[in-house]
């Protein structure tokens, strides 16, 4: 897979970009194990993906689920048995 950021929010650490391969848009959130700092790519449309480079609330909304494993079903990359926290 090839994860293309488009638009990177250095503040709020989140990016919004497009998996090549797949076309499919994402956003990304850095995460953090006792190891490793790894990226978590949550598959998203192309309105959120508008939407979120418009509107920094509605991405920090959705962001604040993705951190919370709320939305683990939107996952591109099922995380292995020693999964991250987000940073």
């Amino acid at each position: 897979m090839k994860f293309t950021d488009r638009y990177f929010n250095r503040e709020e650490r989140f990016s919004l970009g497009i998996e090549e391969a797949s076309g499919k848009f994402y956003a990304s959130l850095p995460v953090s194990n006792d190891m490793i700092e790894y990226e978590e790519y949550y598959e998203i449309d192309s309105a959120q993906f508008e939407l979120f480079q418009k509107d920094l609330n509605a991405a920090l909304a959705f962001l604040t689920k993705c951190r919370r494993r709320e939305l683990d079903e939107l996952l591109i990359q099922k995380p292995g048995s020693r999964r991250g926290m987000a940073i």
